[in-house]
């Protein structure tokens, strides 16, 4: 007996329902990029390994996901690296292309090839899948989709505000309440490092600071001391955990720890800036909230840093976050090309709309009626019909075989289409059509017009 196939750890298929709302979800964040001015593009699925290795740091290029060069890929191994074992080099010799593992880089490659055909400001939005080697757990796969968009070629704040606005505007569309828009700055994140003496220990600051509502003020302090943070530095972070209140309570006392760092004031002054238009224009249901420990992205990330909670009674993480990348292109030799985007988490968001149940019953629609197959005859008098209802804008469809009427009744009702239609001899001469509505059970015989009304009334 043949083995039963499988899929890949991390992968999922998706049935007609859950396709159905997974693109519910997109078109609404589709059409919200595009309200906002955003242009699509489209990136291949895979990039030359040049293009993401060393972009994302160590941790990330573990997590990219390699592919084999084609044909005898072991003709031009390194051996000596195999002998070795240096992994890194063994591959660098077999493999040349990459499954991207973001929409950033990529699109960074991209503006800077195509940098001769751009108008900048250039506002672009992307809806595609990455991958990541990364160990399966819940809202976390190998394989899921981005909804991206960037602007590069403007150092305006103004960008960061109609972001944290664009966030909202999707989250109100999907009916998701209770959502939290988080920011930080790198430039703050720096300025607390050359604060406490640890300029040189940036990452491996912000590293353990991210951890603190995970694992505990002790535990930061742990490892930061670990790390070679010394005593007195630590001593003089004590302010920043205990950090609280609202957006502006906490910039004032950012601005008294600061006080010594001119980096780590710019990053104050920026999200005052942002807090303050935000303020004035209002959210729609989402909060924005200041977290002095948000530190993802540190590799290209250079001023504001944002990162989306779901709602507190919903267990799961990030739904979206991005940044300000002042010299993301400068990796690819463009310099001095300024740039901030934001993701959204399309898999972890349906996860949270779904434990919610907060799809709309309307998304899972497909079929509205079905015309019983009674024959060749009837089925074309009823594909002229079909042929009608479709120009209308309904879904209708014939059961494609001549079968035992309860048959074709039980697929309607395993489908959950509300009507069918029964056209025979009868019909035929008088031109008409018999509807049975499979929910009440009410059957009437109709002209083509009272039919489509029938359905439209069923619709709305």
């Amino acid at each position: 007996m043949a083995q039963k196939p499988s899929i890949p750890k991390g992968t999922r298929d998706f049935n007609p329902k859950q396709v159905a709302k997974r693109n519910y979800i997109f078109n609404t964040i589709r059409g919200a990029f595009e309200t906002f001015g955003f242009q699509p593009i489209e990136t291949p699925s895979f990039e030359n390994s040049s293009t993401l290795m060393g972009k994302y740091g160590d941790e990330g290029d573990r997590l990219i996901f390699k592919i084999l060069n084609s044909g005898d890929y072991l003709a031009k191994a390194n051996f000596e690296a195999y002998s070795e074992k240096n992994s890194t080099k063994l591959t660098a010799s077999i493999s040349e292309k990459a499954l991207r593992y973001d929409l950033t880089v990529p699109f960074a490659r991209y503006v800077v090839q195509h940098q001769n055909d751009i108008e900048f400001p250039f506002k672009r939005y992307q809806i595609q899948p990455v991958w990541r080697a990364d160990r399966p757990q819940k809202g976390r796969f190998r394989e899921f989709y981005q909804c991206d968009a960037d602007v590069v070629g403007s150092k305006s704040l103004w960008q960061e505000i109609e972001f944290i606005q664009l966030y909202d505007k999707v989250f109100s569309s999907l009916e998701l309440e209770g959502v939290t828009i988080k920011i930080n700055n790198r430039k703050i994140l720096s300025g607390i490092a050359e604060v406490i003496g640890a300029s040189d220990k940036l990452i491996d600051f912000t590293v353990a600071l991210d951890k603190l509502d995970k694992i505990g003020e002790e535990k930061v302090k742990e490892e930061m001391h670990s790390k070679g943070i010394s005593d007195e530095g630590i001593s003089k972070l004590q302010p920043l955990f205990t950090l609280s209140g609202s957006f502006e309570s906490q910039i004032e006392n950012l601005r008294s720890i600061l006080r010594t760092s001119e980096e780590g004031q710019k990053g104050i002054e920026e999200l005052a800036f942002i807090n303050n238009a935000i303020t004035e224009l209002g959210m729609l249901t989402a909060q924005l909230q200041l977290d002095v420990t948000l530190a993802r992205g540190l590799n290209y990330y250079t001023g504001a840093i944002f990162e989306v909670a779901a709602p507190a009674n919903v267990k799961m993480g990030s739904i979206g976050g991005g940044g300000r990348y002042d010299d993301l292109t400068g990796i690819f030799g463009m310099k001095d090309v300024s740039g901030v985007g934001i993701s959204f988490g399309l898999d972890r968001i349906y996860l949270v709309l779904e434990e919610l149940e907060l799809f709309p019953e309307t998304v899972t629609k497909n079929v509205e009626v079905l015309f019983i197959n009674f024959g060749d005859k009837e089925a074309l008098f009823s594909l002229k019909a079909i042929k009608q209802l479709r120009q209308y804008g309904f879904n209708a469809e014939l059961y494609p075989d001549a079968a035992k009427m309860k048959k074709q009744m039980n697929h309607a009702n395993k489908r959950s289409i509300p009507f069918v239609v029964l056209v025979g001899d009868e019909e035929i001469k008088s031109n008409s059509y018999t509807l049975k509505n499979m929910v009440s059970g009410e059957q009437a015989r109709v002209s083509l017009d009272a039919l489509v009304s029938s359905i439209s009334k069923a619709r709305n």
